[in-house]
C-alpha cells in the first residue's frame, strides 16, 4: 500500500467516526414514539479508541510517520504530514519530533518554520505577489522549478501609511492582517524619508529578548474566549539605505543589522537563534489546517539564547553590481531567477566587517528581484528566516524620497 493510500484510509476512517453521532441522531428522529430504541451505537470517542490506527505500537507508529515524512518533500503533498499531526496527541507528539527545522531539512511545514533560519545547504525559493489596489503583498513558496506558479501561501503584509512613517503589518492570514489579529506576527516600520527601517517581531526571537521601549507592550485580543496574550515589538533588524546626495540614478546601497543573529552565524559551526514555538494560548487560533509547534530533537534548544549585548551582530550588505558596457546598465548574476531590470533588485551577503574576507562571505543570503509587473522572486538561506527575509524585501517596495 502506498503512503498516499495509507493516509486516505486513515482520513476515511476518522471521517466516518465524526459522522457516527449525526447518523445516530438522524435514525432516532424517524422512529415512532412507541418504538423502543435499539442498543446505542458506538460514539465517536469509543470508535476512536477502537480504531486500529490508535492501537498501533509506538515503535511501529514512529516508523510509519518517519516514512511519511521522508516521502513528502514539498507542498501540496506535504499536507499529509500535517494531517498526521492532527490525528491525536500521540501522533502529534511523534510528528513534532520527526519533522526537522528548515536549517536541517530545507522544508517549511508548520507556521513556526517561518520564524526559523533557512537551510544551510541550498536556498528556499519563494515569490511575492503585489496588489497595488489593496496595498497588500503575499509571500508564497514555489511548488515547481518555474519562477512563479500557484505556490503555497506563507505570509501576507498590508501597507499602512501614516503622517510621519509607514507600517507594513505581517500576518499568517491573508484575510486578517490587523494588529489585533491572533495571526499577527510582526511588522516593518519606515521613517519619513523611507531610508531607515526597523523590523519588529511580535514574539521574543530568543530567550531574554528586550521589548522595544518606543512603544508599550501590546495585548492581542483573541477572537475566541481564551487568556489574553501579551505581545510586544521586539526589534530583530535595522535596514538603512544610503542617501543619494548627487541625485543621480544608480543602484541602491543598503545595510541590514540583524539584532537577533550573531556575526559568528555565517562562520563554520556558527549558530543562529531558533524560535521553537509561538505563545501557547495562540496555537489554537491559527487559520486553515491545524499546524502545530515544531521542535527538532536534533537541534539544541539552547541555541535560542543569544546574549546580543556580548556578541557582535550580523551585518548584511547588498552585493555591488558591475557596470555592463554593452548593455549600459548595472548587472548582477541572479542565475536566471530575475528577468526584469529594476532598482528594487538586490542581493545581500555578509559584510566583510564581520570577519576576514573569504569565500563563505560571498554566499548570497537573500536575493530579491522582479520577474513581472507585480511579481517578484525571493530566495533566502541560513541564518535568516522567511519572516525576516519578507520584511527586508518589503523595505525595497517603499518609496525612498532621498535615495532616487
Amino acid at each position: 500500500m502506498s503512503f498516499r493510500s495509507l493516509i486516505q484510509e486513515m482520513r476515511d476512517e476518522f471521517g466516518s467516526m465524526s459522522i457516527s453521532r449525526h447518523g445516530l441522531r438522524s435514525s432516532r428522529s424517524h422512529r415512532g414514539a412507541g418504538h423502543t430504541p435499539r442498543a446505542s451505537a458506538v460514539g465517536p470517542a469509543e470508535a476512536l479508541q477502537q480504531s486500529c490506527w490508535t492501537r498501533l505500537p509506538p515503535e511501529l507508529l514512529r516508523e510509519v510517520l518517519v516514512k511519511i515524512e521522508d516521502s513528502e518533500g514539498c507542498w501540496p503533498s506535504r499536507r499529509d504530514v500535517v494531517s498526521c499531526a492532527g490525528v491525536c496527541r500521540t501522533w502529534r507528539g511523534i510528528m513534532k519530533e520527526v519533522v526537522r527545522v528548515p536549517e536541517a531539512s530545507g522544508k517549511l511545514t508548520f507556521p513556526i518554520s517561518l520564524k526559523q533560519p533557512g537551510p544551510k545547504d541550498g536556498t528556499l525559493r519563494c515569490f511575492i505577489r503585489r496588489n497595488r489596489t489593496t496595498q497588500t503583498y503575499s509571500l508564497y513558496i514555489g511548488l515547481t522549478e518555474a519562477l512563479a506558479d500557484d505556490g503555497k501561501f506563507l505570509l501576507a503584509a498590508r501597507k499602512c501609511r501614516k503622517a510621519t512613517y509607514t507600517d507594513y503589518l505581517i500576518s499568517l492570514d491573508m484575510g486578517d492582517m490587523s494588529k489585533g489579529s491572533s495571526t499577527y506576527i510582526g511588522k516593518l516600520r519606515s521613517n519619513f524619508l523611507g531610508t531607515k527601517f526597523t523590523v519588529y517581531d511580535a514574539h521574543p526571537p530568543y530567550d531574554g529578548a528586550v521589548v522595544s521601549k518606543s512603544r508599550s507592550a501590546r495585548v492581542i485580543g483573541l477572537n475566541r474566549v481564551s487568556p489574553r496574550v501579551p505581545a510586544g515589538n521586539y526589534p530583530v533588524s535595522h535596514i538603512s539605505y544610503e542617501l543619494n546626495v548627487l541625485g543621480s540614478r544608480g543602484p541602491r546601497r543598503m545595510n541590514c543589522v540583524m539584532n537577533s543573529i550573531p556575526a559568528s552565524a555565517v562562520e563554520e559551526g556558527g549558530k543562529a537563534p531558533t524560535q521553537t514555538e509561538f505563545p501557547r494560548s495562540n496555537l489554537d487560533s491559527f487559520p486553515s489546517i491545524p499546524f502545530f509547534r515544531s521542535k527538532s530533537a536534533r537541534i539544541d534548544s539552547t541555541a535560542s539564547q543569544l546574549p546580543t549585548q556580548m556578541e557582535e551582530k550580523l551585518v548584511l550588505k547588498n552585493k555591488s553590481p558591475r557596470w555592463h558596457e554593452q548593455l549600459q546598465c548595472w548587472c548582477l548574476n541572479f542565475r536566471g531567477r530575475v528577468t526584469v531590470a529594476s532598482v528594487k533588485n538586490f542581493q545581500l551577503v555578509a559584510s566583510d566587517d564581520n570577519g576576514p574576507a573569504n569565500q563563505e562571505h560571498d554566499k548570497v543570503i537573500l536575493q530579491f528581484g522582479k520577474i513581472g509587473k507585480d511579481l517578484f522572486t525571493m530566495d533566502y538561506r541560513y541564518p535568516i528566516s522567511a519572516f525576516q527575509s519578507f520584511a527586508i524585501c518589503l523595505s525595497s517596495f517603499d518609496t525612498k524620497i532621498a535615495c532616487e
